[in-house]
């Protein structure tokens, strides 16, 4: 970033943590508050774990300046002081955020502009009765948020349009991938397409028809090779010699009656959750989920370590 701004997270738990190292990466001065005692200046410690991670995966110079930008502070007045922009990150339930909505509105300046992580709430059930809610809206990330940069900007009925595109352009310059949406919706962009592939696969494992093993490797060793670079329009527009026109007219009929067969949605009921656990715990026992995760985190470090190099060739 040109010059260095303010950021103010509210919440310093794992999303916190994670939009945390976003900002101060990228050259932002970050204050961590969380209304628990003690949690921001924890955070901060576990940051610095984090930061010697990204250094030791190349994507990273100096941890230590990185760090040095991430200061921990007592209240909310504090963290909000002169910051450009506020990531909220607080828990997952409307009360809360509607209670942390109006602290904010308390003391925040005229200028600052807030995000929530929401990841399935709309900004329009906690915003509403705060005076500052027309520079209020979703900013929901993907965690670990610096590594998977997808940023969902949601805004509600009442966000200015100029408070989107400002928020936009600041996760544009944090080095973060926006994506948009024009008015809510249930799950947002991501979930609402994962949705619709975890549904299916659920629903092929009750059917008896894979075990919970094969279809992530047909995800593993298939689509998520080529969706770790192209989308699902980019994929089938390269799938059929005439672009995405043909490969529709082609294989539009297909879709059409998988669709068609599988218009019932039944709930994951227990029998069925703990068949899909036992295959997972058999394969990936509990006691090594806490390893399996930074292993995940590891291997995102390299494919964006990679992605970089070849964007880098590319210029």
């Amino acid at each position: 970033m040109g010059e260095v701004s303010k950021v103010a997270i509210i919440g310093t738990g794992l999303v916190g943590r994670g939009w945390a190292i976003v900002f101060a990466r990228a050259g932002c001065q970050v204050a961590l508050y969380d209304g628990q005692a003690g949690a921001a200046s924890e955070a901060r410690r576990i940051i610095e774990t984090s930061l010697q991670d990204l250094k030791a995966s190349g994507l990273i110079g100096e941890p230590e300046a990185v760090l040095a930008r991430i200061t921990p502070v007592a209240t909310l007045a504090e963290a909000l002081q002169g910051a450009v922009y506020a990531q909220e990150s607080v828990f997952e339930k409307v009360d809360v955020k509607r209670r942390i909505f109006s602290e904010i509105d308390a003391v925040i300046g005229s200028q600052t502009r807030v995000g929530s992580s929401s990841s399935g709430i709309p900004a329009s059930a906690f915003t509403e009765h705060v005076a500052c809610r027309a520079r209020c809206l979703v900013a929901h990330p993907v965690n670990p948020p610096y590594l998977a940069p997808i940023v969902e900007l949601v805004p509600a009925p009442w966000t200015e349009p100029e408070t989107v595109s400002a928020v936009r352009t600041l996760m544009e310059a944090v080095g973060q991938e926006p994506v948009q949406m024009t008015r809510e919706a249930e799950g947002f962009l991501l979930n609402r397409l994962q949705a619709v592939l975890l549904m299916e696969a659920w629903r092929l494992v009750e059917a008896g028809l894979a075990s919970a093993e094969d279809i992530d490797r047909t995800v593993k060793y298939g689509l998520g090779l080529r969706w770790s670079f192209m989308g699902p329009f980019e994929t089938i527009d390269l799938n059929a010699p005439g672009g995405i026109a043909d490969y529709a007219r082609r294989l539009g009929p297909l879709y059409q009656s998988i669709a068609a067969s599988t218009t019932e949605h039944e709930v994951w009921d227990e029998a069925l959750i703990a068949r899909v656990e036992a295959e997972r715990r058999a394969l990936l026992p509990a006691e090594q989920l806490a390893e399996r995760m930074v292993w995940r985190d590891r291997r995102l470090m390299a494919l964006a370590q990679h992605k970089r190099n070849v964007e880098e060739s590319a210029r």
